[in-house]
């Protein structure tokens, strides 16, 4: 008897306690509010030689002081600093981005313009709010507003979170200080939305150790295209108040142009974007060929996910006569780009999208336009395409057709990257870097121009 009331008031303990328990919530629907910054990255402002843009995430909003008067305060903060001291402080603000998926994942991403940077100068800078810092990470200014200067770049696309084959030696040679920027030039994460935007979470903490020490330039390739392209629009900061999809900036003696050739391709998301990148495209290459701009930056490059020309053995839109972004719209031809390019003289457009790399003789509307026999690159008469899709992802390796066309110059199906050094007004040297031959250099070639301009007057 004593052992069956025993039992009978354990079990009315256990029930009891249930009871207790039932209205406090399990550990893990408990919404755990992050304030630590992550995915750390750099861009250049507005104005390329005194601004650099640091953007992070969150995810939670850091609380801000009541007293709006109180710096100390605010939720997104960068302290920097010459000379490995953290002296100066700027704000920013941060936006609530939802990701589309299913479960609605929510993160803020903050955004804090450093201006008024030193020329040629090395800053070191942590990002965060009083409720968290990142790590600290250090950047160099560009040499120097004049273009008599030479930058160095590292230039690819579609490299993913997995086999990221060119990460590594993208790591250690940023942090050697080889780089002045890198240009991915689209398709990132494979893909930023997949499993509830996580894949776009860790595809930026992974580029983190590039990208939090050099501007981290981007266009949309067609893997960002999900949601309207929302994750890459809100994740990157590029100048030019475009939400990243075209901009254009200085650095050296060199005129860069980013664009999304993805308008030609996702209509169904209007024609708005198309017809406004073409009008701004023309506008702005017509405002770098004025004389006193062209004179004083004559490279023109330009880049973008999908190219005009490949060699590939697959029904890519490249692979076609009459690529979208070459001549437009198909049987009307409105808003193709090559007439641009090669009215207003652009002398190097790089793509990517083929997961390979290629070189293309001077080319226009499928003809081969070398400056001459023995100098193909000295003065050509049409602009050098370059492919290099080829830093890695789980897509592998992209074939080639058995044929090659007369106007492929080199092609490699090596995973990898290329380097661009402009040495000054007359003379741009590019290089492949091959990854599955330990970084060995397996083609290079120099760009020389005596006069720069439309190809026309030529």
């Amino acid at each position: 008897m004593v052992n069956l009331t025993l039992l009978c008031l354990v079990l009315g303990l256990v029930f009891a306690s249930a009871a207790e328990i039932k209205d406090v919530p399990n550990a893990l629907d408990v919404n755990i509010v992050h304030y630590q910054p992550e995915q750390v990255h750099l861009s250049f402002g507005e104005r390329t030689a005194s601004e650099i843009v640091v953007t992070w995430s969150t995810r939670g909003l850091p609380p801000t002081a009541a007293d709006a008067d109180n710096d100390n305060g605010a939720s997104s903060v960068v302290e920097y600093g010459l000379n490995d001291q953290l002296t100066q402080r700027a704000f920013g603000q941060a936006v609530k981005f939802v990701d589309g998926g299913p479960k609605q994942m929510a993160q803020y991403i903050h955004r804090v313009t450093l201006s008024e940077l030193k020329a040629n100068s090395s800053y070191v800078y942590h990002c965060g709010s009083d409720f968290g810092w990142s790590a600290k990470y250090q950047f160099r200014t560009v040499a120097s507003a004049d273009p008599d200067w030479s930058p160095s770049l590292a230039i690819y696309g579609d490299m993913g979170n997995e086999n990221a084959q060119s990460l590594a030696r993208l790591q250690r040679e940023t942090q050697l200080g080889m780089y002045d920027a890198i240009i991915h030039v689209g398709d990132f994460a494979y893909d930023m939305n997949t499993k509830d935007a996580r894949v776009g979470d860790e595809f930026m903490r992974q580029i983190e150790t590039v990208a939090a020490y050099v501007p981290y330039m981007v266009v949309p390739g067609n893997h960002e295209e999900k949601f309207n392209f929302s994750n890459y629009r809100a994740r990157f900061s590029m100048p030019g108040g475009t939400e990243n999809l075209f901009y254009s900036f200085d650095l050296g003696p060199v005129h860069f142009i980013g664009i999304s050739t993805e308008v030609y391709y996702f209509l169904n998301y209007g024609v708005k974007s198309l017809i406004f990148q073409y009008e701004w495209l023309k506008s702005d290459l017509e405002r770098a060929n004025l004389p006193e701009n062209r004179v004083k930056r004559p490279w023109i490059v330009i880049y973008g996910h999908r190219p005009m020309y490949c060699s590939n053995e697959n029904d890519n839109d490249c692979t076609h006569s009459e690529t979208l972004t070459r001549v437009g719209w198909p049987f009307v031809h409105m808003f193709g780009m090559e007439p641009l390019l090669y009215e207003y003289g652009v002398d190097v457009a790089i793509w990517a999208h083929e997961h390979s790399y290629e070189r293309l003789w001077p080319i226009y509307d499928y003809k081969v336009r070398n400056g001459s026999l023995g100098s193909p690159y000295e003065n050509p008469r049409a602009p050098v395409h370059i492919i290099t899709g080829s830093a890695g992802c789980k897509e592998g390796r992209e074939p080639f057709k058995g044929k090659i066309p007369e106007w492929s110059a080199f092609h490699s199906q090596d995973y990898g990257y290329t380097r661009l050094k402009a040495h000054n007004r007359t003379h741009l040297y590019f290089e492949q870097v091959s990854d599955d031959q330990q970084g060995a250099i397996i083609d290079k070639f120099w760009l020389i121009k005596s006069q720069h301009g439309s190809y026309n007057d030529l």
